[in-house]
């Protein structure tokens, strides 16, 4: 028997996780090293000169794709967990005015979509701070959860608990919430999932909308039977200029019509996932 419950009954949550990197990806013209060498061609430039095809690439999920996924979010009434990289919103406060007037999370996915495993630990306190502060003065209020562009530290999760906030993401290792105590204080975990991400799609070229969206659903279904016993959690992390393309919005409007369907199904954010969890289950000593 499972120590918690979701709300209203609901068996299996639903967390659909909107990463939004564009704008703060790696460019030469922000004093990187090199281009962002996340591409949907898979051109990696060895040379610190910009990529401006890929550039391009990143533009499209603001300008094109953005309004596409809001717009389907907001037609499925369901609530989302935007994980930004803080800089992202200051260049396209627009689509930061949508996502809180849409009643959805903000949740920080670093000051720059950069890798902070590369830090130390002052230089990466001052990277979380610098999130926390861009996202309070672009969103109106202090994200609560954190996620790292894959790769942390031996000093993350102290630093996050710090500055306050109340969850992690990066882990894998679940598929329902629980207390991590290493830290100087416990924290909220709220697993991620890389198996269910939209990244495939530009990884592996060869992995197609339709194959994305059988396997969300195959694993939609089999946690939904888990969860007759006891509640489990679904992770689906998207990309704006991934999944907002459009080609790939349907496979998104399909699953979740097809995660509707079910009885006893709640789509949430990672902090009400967080938050309902720490409500139930006490912080260990």
């Amino acid at each position: 028997m499972s120590s918690f419950s979701w709300p209203g009954g609901a068996r299996l949550a639903v967390s659909l996780v909107v990463n939004v990197e564009e704008g703060a990806e790696e460019n030469i013209l922000d004093g990187d090293r090199g281009p962002e060498p996340v591409d949907e061609f898979q051109v990696a430039l060895g040379k610190p000169i910009r990529n401006y095809g890929n550039e391009t690439n990143y533009q499209y999920g603001i300008k094109a794709a953005a309004p596409r996924v809001l717009k389907l979010i907001e037609e499925s009434k369901i609530k989302a967990t935007f994980t930004a990289a803080a800089q992202a919103l200051e260049r396209a406060p627009h689509i930061a005015k949508a996502i809180v007037s849409g009643g959805h999370e903000v949740c920080a996915h670093g000051y720059r979509w950069t890798a902070q495993h590369r830090f130390d630990e002052a230089a990466e306190r001052e990277f979380i701070s610098k999130a926390v502060a861009s996202i309070e003065k672009t969103c109106g209020t202090r994200p609560a959860g954190w996620l790292a562009r894959y790769l942390i530290t031996g000093n993350t999760r102290n630093l996050l608990i710090e500055q306050g906030f109340t969850y992690h993401m990066d882990d894998y290792s679940d598929d329902v919430p629980f207390w991590d105590t290493a830290g100087a204080k416990p924290i909220v975990i709220v697993p991620y999932a890389l198996d269910t991400n939209d990244m495939k799609m530009w990884m592996a070229p060869a992995y197609t909308p339709d194959q994305w969206l059988k396997y969300v659903c195959d694993t939609f279904d089999e946690l939904y039977a888990e969860s007759a016993a006891s509640p489990k959690m679904m992770s689906v992390g998207v990309h704006l200029r991934i999944i907002g393309r459009p080609g790939r919005i349907g496979q998104l409007r399909r699953f979740i019509a097809h995660a509707q369907s079910k009885p006893g199904v709640w789509f949430a954010t990672r902090k009400d996932i967080a938050d309902t969890f720490a409500a139930q289950v006490k912080a260990p000593k």
